[in-house]
C-alpha cells in the first residue's frame, strides 16, 4: 500500500473544523469584520440567551475561557482563602487550578465506576473548612447530582459544576452546570461545541452571583458601566460568540451523532472481555449522555495504543496520563488507589463528527484484531 492510501485516523481532526463549514464560518468573520464588532457587541448578547434558553436557566455569561469561569464563580460564590474545595482527581488541572487561584485549597477525591466523582468519598472528606464542592461533568455525562445535592444541603455547602465536557448533559432530566449556583462550560476547539480558539461560558439562576460574575469579567464594572469593584479581563471573544451561536442551531443534530457512533463502540467492543466501556446510557434512564469522550479501560493499555498507532488510528491518555493528585510538584500528599489504578488503564478513542462509520468500525476491527492475536 503506497502512502496515498494508508487510512489515517487521527485521534483529532482540527482542519475538519473550519473546513467542513468554511464558507458559512468565512461569511461570519467577514460580515462581523466590516461591522466593526469584536468586543461585548450584541452578538455575544445573543449567543448568551440563546444558550440560556437551551439550559433552560436565567443567566449566561460568555467568559475567555473554562478555567477562568471556575476561578469567577468561585470568586463569586464567596469562595477564598482558608476555605477547602473537594474536587474529583480525575480531572483537568484546570479545575484544581482554579480552586487554588481563589485562595482555597484543593481537596482531590476518588472517581467512581463511571470515572465521574464518587459521591460516597465525597462526605468522608468534608471538614470544618469544606465550602463547597466542585463536581466535574466528565466525558459528557453528569454525575449522581441527586447525592451531590443530598451532601451539600446536609453539610451547607455549595456546589459549582465544572461541566466543560457536558453541554446538553443530562441527569433525571435536568442539564448539566444546572444543579449548583454555577456552572461553567468550555467551548475548545475539541469540544462538543467548539469555537476557533479559547472560549468559555457560566450559568446561574442567582441574581446576585451574575451581578457579581458580571463585574469579575470585565475589570470590575457592573451592569451600568461603573466600575463597582475589582475585576478581571475574561470576556467571550465577540466573533467566537457568533460563531457558537451558530454551531448551536444544529446543536442537537451534533449530539445525536455523536450518540450513534459511540452506539457503534458499545456495540462492536461490549464482547471484548479485556475493554471496560463507558456507561451505556440507553441502559440508565437517569442519564443522557453527549459523549465529549470516549474513554474506556482497556488490558495492556500500552501495547494497544502502540498497536493503533501502528494502524494509523490515534488515540490519546487523558490529562497525560495522571490524575491531577499525581503530578507531585503541585503538592498533593493524597493516594486515591482506585483513581490510581484507573489511570493505569484508561484509554481515550477517537469521537468527534469527522469520524464516518466506518471508521469507527475501522477502529473496533482493529482492536479486536489485537486482542485476538494476542
Amino acid at each position: 500500500m503506497t502512502p496515498a492510501q494508508i487510512r489515517s485516523i487521527p485521534f483529532f481532526d482540527y482542519p475538519h473544523l473550519f473546513l467542513s463549514e468554511e464558507r458559512e464560518l468565512t461569511a461570519i468573520f467577514r460580515e462581523m469584520g466590516l461591522r466593526g464588532a469584536f468586543i461585548l457587541q450584541e452578538d455575544l448578547a445573543q449567543f448568551e440567551r440563546n444558550l440560556a434558553a437551551y439550559l433552560g436557566v436565567k443567566h449566561a455569561l460568555g467568559v475567555g475561557n473554562a478555567t477562568d469561569g471556575l476561578l469567577l464563580a468561585l470568586r463569586a460564590a464567596g469562595i477564598g482563602p482558608g476555605d477547602e474545595v473537594i474536587f474529583c482527581s480525575h480531572t483537568m488541572v484546570a479545575t484544581a487550578a482554579a480552586i487554588h487561584f481563589s485562595g482555597a485549597t484543593p481537596v482531590p477525591v476518588e472517581c467512581g465506576d463511571d470515572h465521574l466523582i464518587h459521591p460516597g468519598v465525597v462526605e468522608e472528606a468534608i471538614t470544618p473548612r469544606t465550602r463547597a464542592i466542585l463536581p466535574t461533568q466528565l466525558n459528557g455525562r453528569t454525575a449522581d447530582m441527586q447525592a451531590l445535592e443530598s451532601i451539600a444541603k446536609r453539610h451547607s455547602l455549595v456546589i459549582i459544576e465544572d461541566a466543560a465536557q457536558a453541554l446538553g448533559s443530562r441527569f433525571q432530566g435536568r442539564a448539566a452546570g444546572t444543579f449548583g449556583v454555577a456552572g461553567v462550560f468550555s467551548f475548545f476547539p475539541a469540544k462538543t461545541l467548539g469555537c476557533l480558539g479559547d472560549g468559555g461560558a457560566i450559568v446561574t439562576n442567582d441574581d446576585e452571583i451574575y451581578e457579581s460574575l458580571v463585574q469579575l469579567r470585565d475589570h470590575g464594572r457592573g451592569s451600568d458601566g461603573e466600575i463597582v469593584s475589582w475585576g478581571f479581563n475574561s470576556r467571550l471573544d465577540n466573533l467566537q460568540a457568533a460563531i457558537l451561536d451558530f454551531r448551536l442551531g444544529s446543536y442537537d443534530t451534533m449530539i445525536e451523532r455523536r450518540r450513534a457512533l459511540a452506539g457503534i463502540y458499545q456495540d462492536r467492543l461490549r464482547a471484548i472481555e479485556q475493554v471496560k466501556l463507558p456507561p451505556d446510557p440507553e441502559d440508565d434512564p437517569d442519564h443522557f449522555d453527549v459523549f465529549q469522550n470516549y474513554e474506556i479501560e482497556a488490558e495492556r493499555r500500552d501495547e494497544l495504543r502502540a498497536f493503533l498507532k501502528t494502524h494509523h488510528i490515534g488515540s490519546t491518555l487523558p490529562w497525560g496520563g495522571k490524575a491531577v493528585h499525581q503530578w507531585p510538584r503541585l503538592g498533593f500528599e493524597t493516594h486515591l488507589p482506585f483513581t490510581e489504578r484507573v489511570f493505569e488503564r484508561v484509554l481515550l478513542l477517537p469521537l468527534n463528527l469527522s469520524l464516518s462509520e466506518d471508521d469507527v468500525h475501522h477502529i473496533c476491527n482493529t482492536i479486536q484484531d489485537f486482542y485476538r492475536i494476542r
